[in-house]
């Protein structure tokens, strides 16, 4: 069932640490699952990836439920490299809304989703490709104007 109200909101420096909670709660089942959970590792890396120009914010009826990151590649397509939701807020059809957004650009989409994530199952049924695996992620991409 689509949320009534969505929309995305601009990413600004300081709502860093809102983020990376966020992160955090959206990601920590699926950690533990691979042994991984590491709350440094976890801030360390939203850092390293951290470029509000590239970041909105989901909102579901003015409340913030989750964040997307989208870059351009240097090949013209784009890389998915965050979509997290609050785990409350998932199974509602938000991820495939805001997934429709950046398909919309009609340009090619990398990602990676953790190995043992429900986020896999997602990303197969809206028509992403698997194109490798490391030992933490299975890399994604799916193809603009593919049937």
């Amino acid at each position: 069932m689509l949320p009534m109200s969505l929309s995305l909101t601009p990413v600004a420096a300081e709502d860093f640490e809102a983020m990376l909670a966020l992160r955090v709660e959206a990601l920590r089942e699926s950690l533990e699952r691979l042994g991984r959970f590491d709350p440094q590792r976890a801030r360390e890396r939203l850092a390293s990836q951290f470029e509000p120009a590239c970041m909105q914010h989901i909102e579901r009826d003015g409340q913030r439920i989750g964040f997307v990151t989208v870059k351009p590649l240097a090949d013209g397509a784009l890389k998915l490299e965050h979509l997290y939701l609050r785990p409350g807020s998932q199974g509602e059809g938000v991820g495939r809304w805001v997934l429709d957004g950046v398909k919309r650009q009609g340009r090619d989409i990398h990602l990676a989703a953790l190995k043992h994530s429900d986020a896999n199952r997602f990303y197969l049924r809206e028509g992403f490709v698997p194109v490798g695996e490391s030992d933490v992620d299975i890399d994604y991409r799916w193809k603009a104007g593919a049937a």
